[in-house]
């Protein structure tokens, strides 16, 4: 078991695998095992000095894999699960082991999800996200950003042409959205 100073014991012996899977074993001959001189084994030695370290006190229910028989004695805590990402990363570990390409993917779109929550927390206070001072694009002129580009072998300036679209469009979509309710909502009032 993880966490633990004692070693785990084998779920089956040699004899059990040899019968049970063809091959198995055809190494364990010590003559062809180049490491075999340095092995040393010793019980008491497991380079932990305590059994079972201290654990740190969990404010929150936290997400634990389901690989896992209990939370990792340290964990984070910078962060706690909240809105619609943290329901979806609570999902993704409830649901979906490590080793499955859901779970990252469900962690990854609750990445997404709280990015979006942000922008929108932003905009209800009283200091929005400001797009234009906030990403970057203002020292594209004045650090020598397009002349960098020229003549260099650099990965970005493959996909250069679309940046544009993906850091300011949305914006530019939200700004449509805005003006158009706008204007819905003036027709409205004529009527």
């Amino acid at each position: 078991m993880p966490y633990t100073a004692k070693k785990p014991t084998r779920a089956r012996s040699s004899e059990e695998l040899r019968a049970a899977i063809p091959g198995w074993g055809v190494d364990l001959d010590p003559k062809d095992r180049p490491s075999v001189p340095k092995e040393q084994f010793d019980p008491t030695l497991n380079g932990a000095r305590w059994d079972f370290p201290e654990r740190q006190e969990e404010k929150w229910p936290r997400e634990r894999s389901i690989e896992h028989k209990f939370l990792t004695p340290v964990f984070g805590t910078s962060t706690p699960p909240k809105g619609l990402s943290g329901v979806i990363r609570k999902y993704s570990y409830k649901k979906y082991s490590e080793g499955r390409a859901a779970h990252w993917l469900l962690l990854l779109a609750a990445d997404r999800v709280d990015a979006v929550e942000h922008h929108l927390r932003s905009f209800v206070s009283l200091r929005p996200d400001n797009p234009i001072t906030q990403t970057g694009v203002l020292s594209e002129f004045s650090r020598h950003g397009i002349t960098s580009r020229i003549g260099k072998k650099r990965v970005d300036v493959n996909h250069q042409w679309i940046d544009p679209l993906l850091v300011g469009g949305p914006w530019l979509v939200a700004g449509g959205l805005g003006v158009a309710a706008v204007r819905r909502l003036m027709r409205l009032r004529r009527t």
